[in-house]
């Protein structure tokens, strides 16, 4: 049981390791050692097999956090690990910061996570907390090497000027104009050169409604 064996598992759910850090006592956990692991949609794979579970099609609401946490769940109990998740609060768990923790995601110019592959999609379904010191790397910001930071102004609203203003987002995806965005995704996010090209547009247009 180890690195190994769980990525192994994971490939098997189209998800993969995209950051982690090794746990101390003063981080608060519900458990002093070990590690915790982000855990993210391997793109674009993921979004056919995630189409194929029954969460998908059951015609009840938030069908990829029903299907996130009974994958994560049983995942825990193989791994004798700890699975937490980033919906079911409030509280929430502090993935933003996590992800920070991990050397593997930034905060990019709009504010959002940028990640060293996933770039501006870059999305966390869960995380585990496993009893092994798991081999965790680090990276370089994708952001000091990008030129002209094209994020902070691909939004055909304007809604990253000063900060992230929602209302001006949602009332240019409810408008003729923002339709493109609603079914490529967030204009910001797919300006960033990290990562263009993995996110399929159904799943794009999955998140967008849900945002909605």
């Amino acid at each position: 049981m180890g690195d190994t064996a769980l990525a192994r598992a994971l490939r098997l759910h189209c998800m993969q390791v995209t950051g982690g850090f090794h746990i101390t006592p003063a981080d608060g956990m519900p458990c002093d050692t070990g590690s915790l692991l982000l855990i993210s949609p391997s793109e674009p794979e993921f979004w056919p097999h995630f189409t194929t579970a029954p969460e998908y099609s059951d015609g009840t609401p938030n069908p990829l956090d029903r299907w996130s946490r009974r994958i994560g769940d049983q995942l825990a109990q193989d791994f004798e690990a700890r699975a937490l998740y980033p919906f079911g609060g409030p509280p929430f768990q502090p993935f933003y910061t996590w992800a920070l923790r991990s050397g593997l995601a930034w905060a990019s110019p709009i504010g959002f996570l940028v990640h060293d592959t996933g770039g501006l999609f870059i999305s966390y379904r869960m995380a585990l907390l496993v009893p092994w010191r798991a081999s965790v790397a680090t990276g370089q910001p994708p952001c000091d090497t990008c030129e002209g930071n094209p994020c902070a102004t691909a939004c055909p609203a304007g809604a990253f000027i000063g900060g992230y203003d929602v209302p001006a987002c949602k009332g240019h995806l409810h408008s003729d104009e923002g339709q493109d965005c609603m079914a490529q995704g967030c204009a910001a996010r797919r300006a960033c050169p990290v990562g263009q090209g993995t996110r399929l547009p159904a799943q794009a247009q999955f998140h967008m409604k849900d945002f909605l």
